[in-house]
């Protein structure tokens, strides 16, 4: 059993642990058109979680930058800020990153609040476990922390694909876990090459937006 399942909450202050990495977008300060703009645009948090190995760092370091990480640097918590336009529209977006490793079981969490979509990573290398943890402990966690938030299962690493030493679950291996942990989508990119990053995060907003408008309206009752 997961620890966050058996242990006695711990209050941790989120501001220790919490590093703001980079804002992708700019507000002109002489510009107060510009400014008005901004704060009027929807806000959307995305959450990547998945196993310490499959990627999650590069996938959005490489989204925001253009660029693949040169080197591998541990993450505890880190966040990246961009302005995606989806339909014609903005959205002012907080990408939040989030360790995997199992030292970080009861800080992770931290970082689940308000979250609009989770991607829930795996890699496509059958040599890790990755793809298993999807349903033993990913899914779950997050289930049990923001039961009614949206995810997508993201296949990670696909240029991996090409190496035939190595072997890779199948698009129709993702699809089949994502019908089995009930996910919202399923999307497949690579950091190495930036592929398919573009498409993940377009995707998560439209995903949140849906399940936002199909959400139930709540009725007041008054007890008489």
């Amino acid at each position: 059993m997961p620890s966050y399942l058996r242990q006695t909450p711990h209050v941790v202050s989120e501001d220790v642990y919490i590093r703001k990495v980079k804002v992708s977008f700019s507000i002109p300060a002489s510009s107060e058109a510009s400014t008005q703009a901004t704060l009027k645009m929807t806000s959307v948090k995305i959450t990547a979680v998945g196993d310490g190995i499959v990627g999650k760092t590069c996938m959005l370091s490489t989204y925001t930058t253009g660029e693949f990480p040169s080197e591998y640097v541990p993450t505890v918590f880190e966040h990246y800020g961009q302005k995606i336009t989806v339909d014609d529209v903005d959205y002012n977006v907080t990408l939040w990153d989030t360790a995997g490793q199992e030292d970080y079981e009861r800080l992770r969490p931290l970082s689940y609040p308000h979250t609009n979509c989770f991607l829930v990573c795996f890699s496509v290398d059958k040599n890790l476990a990755s793809y298993d943890n999807v349903a033993i402990k990913w899914v779950p966690e997050v289930r049990h922390f923001s039961p009614n938030v949206p995810m997508i299962l993201v296949a990670t690493k696909t240029d991996l694909r090409d190496d035939p030493s190595i072997a890779c679950y199948t698009p129709e291996d993702g699809r089949k876990l994502k019908r089995k942990v009930k996910a919202q989508g399923y999307m497949e990119c690579s950091a190495l090459r930036c592929q398919g990053l573009d498409e993940i995060f377009v995707e998560a907003i439209r995903v949140y937006l849906r399940y936002k408008n199909k959400k139930p309206r709540t009725r007041q009752c008054m007890m008489l």
